[in-house]
This record gives structure tokens, sequence and C-alpha cells, in this order.
């Protein structure tokens, strides 16, 4: 069962920054502030919830978990939020959105 729980737990650790790594890549080549948005916003919450996820495991039954647990809550309900008040600002502040074509912005179509 020990066996089970470490690679779980390393599974969740390597897979976790390599989606905060795609994340990265995201945000240098979409086109727009709501993309990078998008993807800053997907890879905060689970790259960083699988890792946390990981350390859980790696804990064990302790204080230390029901604290990691509590973090992983906050971050399910913050970081989503987070992203859509930074995108709803950016909205009411009049950032366009722009297509794949350069300089195209979508409400013209």
């Amino acid at each position: 069962m020990v066996a089970f729980f470490d690679t779980v737990s390393w599974i969740c650790l390597i897979v976790g920054p390599l989606f905060c790594i795609v994340g990265a890549v995201g945000l240098l080549r979409l086109p727009d502030f709501y993309s990078r948005t998008h993807a800053a916003g997907i890879t905060d919450t689970l790259g960083a919830g699988l890792v946390i996820l990981g350390l859980v495991f790696q804990a064990g039954f302790t204080l230390v978990t029901v604290k990691l647990i509590f973090i992983i809550v906050f971050m399910l309900f913050i970081n989503p939020g987070a992203t859509h008040a930074l995108a709803k600002a950016a909205y009411a502040q009049g950032v366009k959105v722009e297509t794949e074509e350069e300089g195209v912005d979508a409400t013209t179509h």
C-alpha cells in the first residue's frame, strides 16, 4: 500500500509541473489577453493542485495533510474566481478579443 501511495504521489509531483510548463508555453503563444488568462487560470489550478495533491500523499495521514487539503479546496474556489475577475475587469476596460488573423478584431465579423 505504501508503494501505491508513493507511485501516485510521484506521478502527481511530475505531472503538475508539466501542466505549469504547458501553461507557460500557452502564455507565450496564445494571441490575446483572454486566451492567455484562460491558460494561466487552468495552469495555476491544475498544476499547483496536482503538486499539492502529491505532497498530500507524501505527508501521509497527519495534520499536514489536513492543511494541504484546505489549501487545495481554497485554490479550487479562489483561482477561477480571480481569473474571472481579471477577465471581467479587462473586458470592462475595453480590451479587445483578437482572432488568429493578425490584428483582426473578433467583434467586426
